[in-house]
Parts: C-alpha cells; structure tokens; sequence
C-alpha cells in the first residue's frame, strides 16, 4: 500500500475506531442503566422530593393540620435569621462539634495505633473499640443516662463525686460529649485500623536501618501516610457532629436541657415544625441548616483539592 492510500484511510479507521467507542459508550450506559435505576429512583424519591417539597414550604405558612399554605415570600426566612434561639441552637450544636471533633480523632487514632500494634487478642481488642458503634443511639443514651445519674450513677460512685451532669448546664453538654465519644469512636477507629494496615511494613524497615526511633517514624511516616484518612474523619465527624440530635434528646428526657443548653439545631427545627405546627417555618430553618452543611462540605472538597495540587 502507497503512502498516499496509507494518509487518505487513516482519518476513516480513526474515525470508525471513535463511532465503535461511542457505540460501546452506549451499550454500557444503557445496561448499566438498568443497574442504577433502582437506587436513582429511591434517591429522588427520598432525597430530591423532600428537599423540593421543603423548599416550596419554606416560602409558605403551611401548618402541620394540612390547610391549605398562603405564600410568604422570604418572611420564613427574615423571622429565622432574627430568631435568638435559632442561633441559640445553631451555637450548641457548633460547640458540641468543636468538643467532639478533635477528641473522636485523636481518640481513635491512639486506639487504632493500640489495636494496630498489639500482639494478642487483636480480635478482642477491635471488637471491644468497635462493639458501642453498633448500638442504638437510644440504648447508648438510656445507658448512659443511667451512668450520670447523680443518685444512683456508677460515675459520680466511682469517682466519689456529685455532678449534677444531666441537671446542670455547666456539665450537660459535657455528658452528651463523653456519651458521643464513647458510642461512635469505633466508626473512626475503624478507619484508622484499615489506613494502618495498608501502609507498606518496607518503610518502616528502611527507616530503622537509617536509626529513626518510634517517633520519628511516626511523624515521618505513619501521620503522613494518615494524612488523607484524618482528612475524612474530620470531615464525617463533624458533618455528623452538627447534626446531633438523637442521643442529646434522649439523655434530657426529649427536652431542651437545663436552661435550654442542650437545644440543638434539629432539635429546635422539630420542635417549631411539631410542637408548634409552624411546618413552613420548620422548612426555612431546615433549608438554611442544609446550606450550612453544603457549605462545610464543599469547603472540605476545596481544602482536599488545593492541597492536592500543591503536593503535584
């Protein structure tokens, strides 16, 4: 075959090559279309239907008895960005996050290092850090209820001491803290354990042949090579940690807690849509709290991308 003929079907073969890749493009979106259909169908189901629903009834005065909702405009929106208590709520569930966040890494993270290194009983050891996570968090409330109790409680027994935990404001949120810590530490324990294990042995190996003590390799090599899982582990926790709601309510027998230390967020945003039936209201505040939430989260993805580049 002559150069030429060679020049004049080489733009036909490419061509066909990226028809055939288009086609199997297709093919593969319209069999694994099939595949995620179910989840797409629940997730707007669930998910993209009531944050519509939510937005629509932010912009009206719906109520709880199903009348029928007059638009409002942006008046939900004005009374909740001058409600005190809504930046109340809003500041305890921020305090709780800034409480919980460090302890619950630096938690797990010594728990994963003890799990990680010892030679015995590792299984008894991760199934003990790891067993309170799989508890209710209305088991692991009630149980700890009963711990801070300041009659009968093992805590103030033990200790010999008699905090009023649950009835004082000073040490409430202290006690739904600790209560936090112990109940969901097994979750980023867990990752740290699964980070710890994937790191190469050879570099530890090359370290102690270059005399680097148990310090320096771990802030040489073990930290740096966490670096990206305590980066999700902040992450989770503290998107997880904003929206407390479950075991705070349950320790102050579903109410706001002395002096209304303990109100949360989403406990408050319950409270305006059920116990006051002002569901347009309820939605303003929950949509706000979402953009809170959306913006930590992007602000995390922007963090871990900059970061990124820097290193390349």
């Amino acid at each position: 075959m002559t150069t030429s003929a060679q020049t004049v079907m080489a733009p036909a073969r490419a061509k066909t090559a990226a028809e055939s890749a288009t086609l199997r493009r297709k093919q593969g979106f319209q069999h694994g279309g099939w595949f995620v259909a179910p989840f797409l169908l629940l997730f707007t189901l669930f998910v993209i239907w009531p944050l519509l629903r939510g937005i629509y009834l932010s912009f009206t005065d719906a109520n709880i008895s199903g009348d029928s909702a007059n638009f409002v405009g942006l008046d939900n929106y004005r009374e909740a960005l001058q409600d005190p208590l809504m930046w109340d709520a809003l500041g305890h569930s921020a305090y709780f996050t800034l409480l919980v966040v460090p302890c619950i890494t630096v938690l797990a993270f010594l728990l994963a290092m003890l799990a990680h290194h010892i030679e015995r009983g590792k299984w008894l050891w991760r199934l003990c850090f790891f067993a309170p996570f799989l508890l209710p968090s209305t088991v692991a409330g009630n149980l700890w209820q009963w711990l801070f109790n300041p009659g009968t409680g093992m805590i103030n027994h033990v200790f010999g001491i008699e905090t009023p935990w649950l009835t004082d404001k000073s040490y409430a949120m202290l006690a739904i803290v600790i209560t936090t810590l112990w109940w969901t530490v097994g979750f980023s324990f867990l990752l740290y354990l699964a980070a710890l294990q994937g790191i190469p042995d050879h570099l530890y190996e090359a370290a102690k042949l270059d005399g680097a003590n148990a310090w320096h390799r771990l802030a040489h090599i073990t930290l740096p090579m966490l670096r990206n899982i305590t980066g999700l582990v902040i992450a989770l926790q503290i998107l997880a940690s904003l929206q407390i709601f479950d075991q705070a309510v349950v320790m102050t027998d579903f109410s706001p807690g002395p002096e209304e230390s303990t109100r949360t967020f989403v406990q408050y945003t319950l409270e305006q849509g059920f116990t006051s039936y002002r569901v347009g209201y309820a939605s303003a505040i929950s949509i706000i709290f979402f953009v809170i939430i959306a913006a930590v989260a992007l602000a995390r993805m922007w963090l871990l991308r900059n970061r990124e580049e820097g290193v390349r």
